[in-house]
Order: C-alpha cells, then structure tokens, then sequence
C-alpha cells in the first residue's frame, strides 16, 4: 500500500479541518524543535474553531504533523479542556471548584448556574449557547467565588452577577 492509499484508509469521513486551520497549524512548524511538539498547539487551534476536536480532527492532524493517530489522541485525551464528543457552548463557563470558593459558595452558585441554563457540569445547552465546565482552581482565591468564560475571569460572584452575566452574554 503506498502513503495516498494509506492516507485514504485511515481517513473514516469528511474533512474537518479547514484550509484555514491547516495553513495556522503549518505556520506553527518552524516555532517548534519536532513536529510531535506541535500536537498541542495544533489541537487549540481546532479546539478554538470547532468548539471541540472530532476523532476525524485526531487523524488530520496526526496526518499533517507526520504522527500516529494514537500518539494525537495520547495529547487530547490528557488535558481536561478539550471537548472531543461534541461542541462545547459558545461561551464556556469553569466555575471554580477549589477550596476557597466552597467556603465562599460555589456550591450554591452551580447549583443555581445549572437551574438557569437547564444544564449540568459538562453539558451544553440545546442552543449551543452556554456549556458549564469545572476548574479545579483559577488562582483568583482573594477573589472567591470566581467563574471563567471564555478568557474573562468574575470574580465575587453573587447570583445576581451571574443574572447580569447570562443576560449580558445572551444578547
């Protein structure tokens, strides 16, 4: 088997991976000392385009960086941030978890977070809109309880910021 037909076997569906991405995911080659170097990176940029990265991602870009699809996936599969099975929401919320915020109430803030957005930890609303996601930590302890969305930190948050945010972003 020469490497066009092993190419096409291991290729299950329809490209994902657009011109665009590629083209990004190429420039980051000469940054970087091996092409394994630049799995991570490479999946950010799908991650950030597609709100998630699908296994037809995995084999594209194990293809482009010259890697196996297993040694791609080792990479997703490592770090909790990565959607694989679907897209996250447009905007992804990471409450924190740690310790500072569950004394300043946390708890209560996903609690109420999941009955606003109908969704649990982990879940997407059916719109797409909003995905809850846990953070173990934000490093914003003095600021507890703190919430990410998107590369914003709120920190002190109540639940009437929490109503003001999910109006802010529902516009």
């Amino acid at each position: 088997m020469n490497t066009e037909e092993t190419r096409q076997a291991t290729i299950a569906g329809p490209r994902v991976l657009t011109d665009d991405m590629i083209a990004e995911i190429r420039a980051l080659l000469p940054r970087y000392p091996t092409r394994q170097a630049v799995t991570l990176p490479a999946l950010h940029v799908v991650h950030e385009r597609l709100r998630h990265v699908p296994q037809q991602a995995v084999v594209e870009i194990a293809e482009l960086l010259e890697l196996a699809p297993a040694q791609v996936q080792d990479t997703l599969t490592f770090y909790g941030f990565f959607k694989q099975d679907a897209p996250h929401g447009r905007i992804r919320i990471w409450l924190c978890r740690s310790i500072s915020c569950q004394l300043r109430g946390a708890d209560d803030l996903l609690a109420y977070l999941c009955e606003r957005t109908g969704i649990a930890p982990g879940e997407t609303t059916p719109d797409g809109a909003f995905g809850i996601e846990f953070a173990e930590c934000l490093g914003a302890c003095e600021q507890a309880p703190c919430a990410l969305a998107g590369d914003t930190l709120h920190a002190c948050l109540t639940r009437e910021k929490l109503d003001q945010l999910l109006e802010l972003w529902t516009k």
